[in-house]
């Protein structure tokens, strides 16, 4: 059976770009109503209806007011429903309480788009939010998207459409801005006509009611006018389709968010403003890095990156090379980029050699490389020459200050050659007023991004390595569970001891039940024994050996310190005997009587190493959050720590430890003997596994896990379970899906595995592609590819780090080795996705294709899809075959030369 086919070349984004995205009736509508368009001067009715007559855009406007006839000389309409003809994009003007019936009225016109200006929704109080919950129902069982209520509306510059009640029209350009406040997007417009700053979108988008900023992303990401997209950001909303569209686009690009209230008093401001939570701080910045979002805190820092991200290469690494011809400037700039993290290159010793036949005797022999005073053009081309090729330098910063013997347009003219000639980013300091004006624009002309400051220009590297950072990691999504049975969890273990507590009506697990919990996901516990009296206590002791540690066992008490619960270094029985009364009294009177539970006996563990904390607690937005840092009893003296998202492997978990200032001593100071940092990702790994799977965990915390260069131990352990009704929030990553894991029998008895592609497949995904014949290329993708294309790391880096939430791609593995791959992807906005097989020519013909399918029927099913389309070529027939064995109806397109075929689920 040849494989099916696709008539793009097998990547999401290529099968995304050839279908009409759902958001297109906001940007490139053929017919705009303005429902609540009035004459009133002043009045936003009045305002948005003159926009869009004012800046024509291709289109027709139609006023709606029952009560006129015309609006500003244009025939108005008593309802959208007697419009003649269809409308793509209706704008509501109209007082908050219509808004529910307007609704029904465009969907029942068939509006594909809707703008609700309007204010009064739940930012207004409980009456708003019955407005929303009314909307929202309507919009449940219909195509009609909206973007807002109480928003300021948008503006596609290219095509000239301004919906909006904003006193001027953006200027077009290559930044996509989104914001959640009208009242910055305006003063954004404003200082954008001032300093001709253009966009290929300007959106805002009020409360998100239903499109929110995933939708936008994903828009932005298709529309090959934007190079950037900028986001001004007070809630979230839906945080997992934002993090999924941001990891989805951020490769290709920058996405850069300034998100406001980072303290207490502005996220209270930003709460009462958008109605929403802001959510913490810490975990925002956690989940912009998984998801490869830039964070910024300045406006201008926005658009500083947006120029610099779309002229220059990003930064492989954080050292950067400043020349310069006076010190002092340098100076600013060092100290800048030494306290944002980043690092000065060193000279490498070929650099020094050939900068000493350049310079005068007096240069700084260092970096900064000071080419001192009187330095004209041609000594400034010629020492950026050299320093470029400084195989220790990850970019440069070349720094002019205005001296009577500098020439600032000159030397100017004399760096253009540069601007992409170095591979590494190069930034320019000109400072000066007027005289090196001319200089400036030359450099900006020439795609080297020029600051009035060098320690701005510093803090711009810094961002620009954050971003390449930040995307390092990007899709890196584990594998969970797929290492061998013998080391994957006790998941049926875990799941018992849960329910065991849980039906006995506890939410807080005793330190035993932890640590067996621990266990069952292999993270080393001490050995613990349970002694509720005091001749329990110390047969405990005599068979676990002296020295032992007693703590307290309660099924209520949290913090065993905070009464006296626990006792060290007890050397023989009599000791045991009393730290046995000494807990009991100590509880008794501290808490009371009824919290003694007895006490666990545990060796005294005698390593020398670290105390860390490894710990998930819940984000009211994200979900589970993970902490790792440093542990003991004073954890919240010295909060150090560093906050991620599960799921994790050893590169995202290498990533956490090295936020901590525990990292550096984990690595061996001193003389002292490292940890063994690989087992420790493995350890933060399991954890994360164990969050992710055990959902009814609310609260974990391992305080402290000893790390010694001997061995990884979780002295204590410390597990909040949810209560029967709680609600439990999803994980704002999705996991790698272990339910879709099953075998499969051949034909000819050959066992495989069935399993969802992950990232550790990409050089079994190599192997496969050297397998493949050139009829097979060629019925899959409908064109020759040639093998070093299908190979390229990017693309299949692409192919293999998905977005479980996005696509499904299922891979049929015979001895570690792929032999077929099955895709479903997700088109955007709606409720089908798309289909594509790739079996090897040995495979063929053996059924797996048609167990590929079937199985992604399944997963489609499962994931309430309404359809699921393929494009296939005439001639293959045995794909035609497998697709009418499994339901599918196929139509030949003439016109386009394919056979379709679709699968309705519904």
């Amino acid at each position: 059976m040849p494989p099916a086919t696709n008539i793009n070349q097998g990547t999401t984004q290529d099968i995304l770009r050839t279908r009409k995205h759902p958001l297109n009736a906001f940007f490139t509508p053929r017919s705009v109503a303005v429902i609540g368009a009035t004459e009133t001067p002043h009045s936003v009715g009045r305002t948005v209806l003159w926009n869009l007559i004012a800046n024509p855009f291709g289109g027709t406007v139609f006023p709606v007011n029952p009560k006129r006839p015309s609006v500003l000389g244009i025939k108005a309409y008593r309802s959208i429903a007697e419009i003649p003809g269809a409308v793509d994009l209706a704008v509501i003007v109209t007082p908050a309480p219509a808004v529910p019936g307007i609704i029904g009225e465009c969907i029942a016109a068939g509006v594909q788009g809707a703008i609700i200006i309007s204010a009064g929704f739940k930012e207004a109080g409980e009456a708003g939010r019955e407005l929303e919950r009314q909307v929202r129902e309507q919009l449940r069982h219909s195509q009609l998207r909206v973007i807002g209520p109480n928003c300021l509306g948008v503006m596609a510059p290219r095509t000239g459409l301004n919906a909006t009640f904003a006193a001027g029209m953006a200027r077009p350009g290559n930044v996509g801005f989104i914001s959640q406040s009208g009242a910055l997007l305006t003063a954004i417009l404003d200082w954008s006509l001032k300093e001709s700053v253009g966009f290929s979108a300007f959106v805002s988008v009020g409360s998100m009611l239903d499109v929110g900023w995933g939708d936008l992303i994903d828009h932005l990401c298709d529309d090959p006018h934007t190079h950037s997209i900028v986001i001004y950001m007070e809630s979230v909303g839906d945080a997992r389709a934002f993090l999924s569209a941001a990891r989805e686009v951020t490769l290709r690009k920058p996405v850069i968010v300034i998100k406001a209230g980072r303290t207490e008093a502005a996220a209270k401001a930003a709460a009462s403003h958008t109605g929403s939570l802001s959510g913490s701080d810490d975990v925002l910045d956690a989940a912009f890095r998984r998801s490869g979002v830039l964070r910024v805190t300045t406006i201008s820092d926005v658009f500083h990156l947006a120029e610099v991200l779309a002229k220059q290469p990003r930064p492989r690494g954080p050292r950067l090379t400043i020349l310069t011809n006076a010190g002092g400037p340098a100076v600013l700039a060092t100290d800048a980029l030494i306290t944002l993290g980043c690092e000065l290159a060193p000279l490498a010793p070929e650099t020094v050699t050939a900068l000493n036949g350049l310079l005068p005797p007096q240069w700084s022999h260092n970096n900064p490389i000071d080419i001192l005073g009187d330095a004209g053009p041609e000594r400034y081309a010629q020492a950026v020459e050299i320093a470029a090729q400084d195989p220790t330098s990850d970019g440069l910063l070349v720094v002019l200050t205005p001296q009577d013997m500098t020439d600032p347009t000159q030397t100017a003219e004399h760096l253009k050659p540069y601007a992409q000639k170095t591979g590494k980013p190069l930034l320019a300091s000109w400072m000066g007023g007027a005289g090196v004006a001319a200089g400036q624009d030359i450099l900006n002309r020439a795609g080297i991004p020029t600051f009035a400051y060098p320690d701005t220009a510093a803090r711009v590297f810094h961002f620009m390595w954050r971003y390449t950072y930040n995307l390092h990691g990007l899709f890196e999504t584990p594998a969970l569970g797929t290492d061998g049975e013998d080391a994957a969890p006790d998941r049926a273990r875990a799941e018992a001891l849960l329910a065991s507590v849980r039906e006995s009506g506890r939410q807080l697990l005793t330190e035993l039940e932890s640590k067996q919990l621990l266990a069952a996901y292999r993270i080393p516990t001490v050995p613990t024994e349970l002694a509720q009296s005091e001749a329990a206590a110390v047969q405990a002791a005599e068979r676990i050996g002296y020295p032992v540690v007693l703590k307290l066992h309660s099924l209520t008490v949290t913090h065993k310190t905070d009464v006296g619960g626990v006792r060290l270094n007890l050397a023989d029985a009599e000791a045991v005997r009393q730290a046995f009364q000494g807990i009991a009294t100590s509880v008794r009177e501290r808490a009371g009587a009824e919290h003694f539970g007895g006490v666990t006996v545990q060796p005294m563990v005698r390593l020398t190493g670290y105390e860390l904390i490894l710990g998930s607690s819940v984000d009211p937005q994200f979900g589970p959050v993970l902490l790792f840092g440093t542990g003991g009893q004073l954890v919240e003296v010295f909060k150090d720590r560093a906050l991620a998202l599960p799921p994790l492997n050893s590169t995202l978990a290498r990533r956490l430890m090295e936020q901590t200032r525990i990292y550096t001593a984990l690595k061996g100071v001193r003389g002292r003997r490292p940890v063994d940092l690989n087992a420790l990702e493995q350890l933060l790994t399991r954890f994360s596994q164990l969050v992710v799977e055990q959902p009814w965990i609310e609260e974990i915390d391992i305080n402290p896990l000893l790390a010694a260069p001997e061995q990884l131990l979780a002295l204590d352990a410390r597990v909040v379970l949810y209560g029967a009704d709680a609600v439990r929030p999803r994980l704002a990553i999705c996991p790698y899906p272990q339910q879709h894991v099953a075998p499969w029998t051949m034909r000819d008895g050959a066992a495989l595995i069935i399993r969802p592609i992950r990232p550790e497949d990409e050089p079994a995904m190599v192997r496969f592609h050297h397998a493949l014949s050139e009829q097979t290329v060629y019925q899959r993708y409908l064109h020759a590819l040639q093998l070093s294309e299908r190979t390229a790391h990017e693309r299949l880096s692409r192919l293999c780090h998905i977005d479980y939430d996005r696509e499904m791609a299922l891979v049929a593995s015979r001895e570690h080795e792929i032999i077929a791959v099955g895709r479903l992807i997700k088109l955007h906005g709606g409720h089908t996705a798309e289909f594509a097989l790739l079996v090897g020519d040995r495979y063929q013909r053996a059924g797996l294709g048609t167990e590929l399918l079937r199985r992604l029927v399944e997963i489609g099913r499962q994931e309430n899809l309404r359809r699921i389309v393929a494009d296939i070529l005439p001639n293959n027939l045995g794909m035609q075959r497998v697709c009418t064995k499994l339901g599918f109806q196929l139509h030949h397109d003439q016109d386009e030369g394919i056979v379709k075929a679709t699968l309705d689920l519904t």
